[in-house]
C-alpha cells in the first residue's frame, strides 16, 4: 500500500550474449513486467549491440511496452548505441516511450558528433537518465590525470529540449555500497558534477528528480493540482533551491491523501542575518 513499482525485464549480461536471456525476458513480459530493458554495450561486438537494440525495441513495440536501455555506460567515445536507440525509436513509432540510461560515453565523444546526436535524440523523444552518484564513481577509473567526470552532458541535453531525469541506479549493491535512495542527494550531486549552480540550473536539477522522472515513468496527473493523486513528500524548505542546499528535512510522506510517515519539525538556520532559526515548519512541497 505504500508505493508502486515499475519493473524492467533487464537482460543484465546482454540479450544476445546470454543464450537464455531472450526466453527469460519474454517470460517476464508475459508475467506482466512493464518495461523492456537492454544493455547493448555488454554484447560481444558493437554490431551485436546495435542488433540487440533493434530486437528489443521491436519486442517492446509489438507488446506495447516502455523501453529503458542501459546505453553506453563506459568511457569509450565510440560506444554509440544511444544513436541506434533513437533511430529505432523513430522507426517503430515509440516516441515518448523510450529512455536511454547512463549514456556516460557522451562525456568522451567529440563535439561535432554530439552536435549531430543531440537533435536525433530530441526528434525521437527519447528521455535520458543520468545517475550522478554511480556514474562519477565507476567512470574514469582507467584514467590517470586529468580524470574525466564520467557523467553525461546534462546541461547540453537539457538545452537541446531533451527530457533528462536523475536516477540513483544502485542502492547498497556491489557497484555502489553507499546508496540511500535519497533523491535530493542525487540532485545535489548532479548539480555539482554538471556545474549547474545557477538559479535556473539548480531548479532544473530539482525538476530532474521530480517532473522529468514522472515523464520517464509515464505517470499521469503528476504534480500539485486539484484533482491529482495526493502522493507527495512535504519538505521543510521554502523553495526547491533551499531543499537542495539543505537536503531538506522530510516532514510528511503522503500516499493517496493519507499521511503514512511523519517527522517532527527541526530547527533550521535561515539565510538572513539577524533572523532566528525557523521552527515553524515552513515548507514547500
Amino acid at each position: 500500500p505504500y508505493l508502486d513499482l515499475q519493473l524492467v525485464a533487464f537482460p543484465q549480461d546482454g540479450v544476445l550474449r546470454d543464450p537464455q536471456a531472450m526466453d527469460k525476458l519474454q517470460r517476464a513480459l508475459a508475467m506482466g513486467v512493464d518495461v523492456v530493458g537492454g544493455i547493448p554495450h555488454f554484447e560481444r561486438t558493437s554490431e551485436q549491440g546495435a542488433l540487440s537494440v533493434k530486437l528489443l525495441c521491436e519486442l517492446a513495440a509489438a507488446q506495447g511496452k516502455l523501453v529503458d536501455m542501459h546505453c553506453d555506460e563506459s568511457d569509450d567515445p565510440l560506444s554509440r548505441h544511444i544513436e541506434t536507440l533513437a533511430f529505432e525509436t523513430q522507426r517503430l513509432g515509440l516516441n515518448g516511450r523510450v529512455t536511454g540510461s547512463h549514456c556516460t560515453s557522451m562525456h568522451s565523444m567529440d563535439h561535432y558528433y554530439v552536435s549531430k546526436l543531440l537533435p536525433l535524440i530530441a526528434e525521437a523523444g527519447v528521455s535520458i537518465i543520468s545517475n550522478p552518484l554511480i556514474n562519477i564513481t565507476l567512470q574514469g577509473r582507467h584514467d590517470s590525470y586529468p580524470k574525466r567526470r564520467g557523467m553525461t552532458r546534462v546541461p547540453e541535453l537539457m538545452a537541446a529540449g531533451i527530457n533528462v531525469g536523475f536516477g540513483h541506479d544502485c542502492v547498497m549493491d556491489p557497484w555502489y555500497p553507499l546508496g540511500s535512495g535519497d533523491m535530493l542527494e542525487v540532485a545535489q550531486m548532479g548539480l555539482h558534477v554538471a556545474q549547474m549552480t545557477s538559479l535556473d540550473g539548480m531548479r532544473a536539477c530539482f525538476d530532474a528528480v521530480t517532473l522529468n522522472n514522472a515523464h520517464v515513468l509515464g505517470l499521469q496527473n503528476y504534480g500539485i493540482e486539484v484533482g491529482h493523486p495526493a502522493d507527495c513528500v512535504l519538505l521543510q524548505a521554502r523553495s526547491p533551491i533551499e531543499a537542495l542546499r539543505l537536503r531538506a528535512h522530510r516532514l510528511w510522506v503522503m500516499r493517496h491523501g493519507k499521511v503514512i510517515a511523519r517527522s517532527p519539525v527541526v530547527a533550521m538556520a535561515l539565510d538572513l542575518p539577524g533572523r532566528p532559526a525557523s521552527v515553524d515548519g515552513s515548507a514547500a512541497a
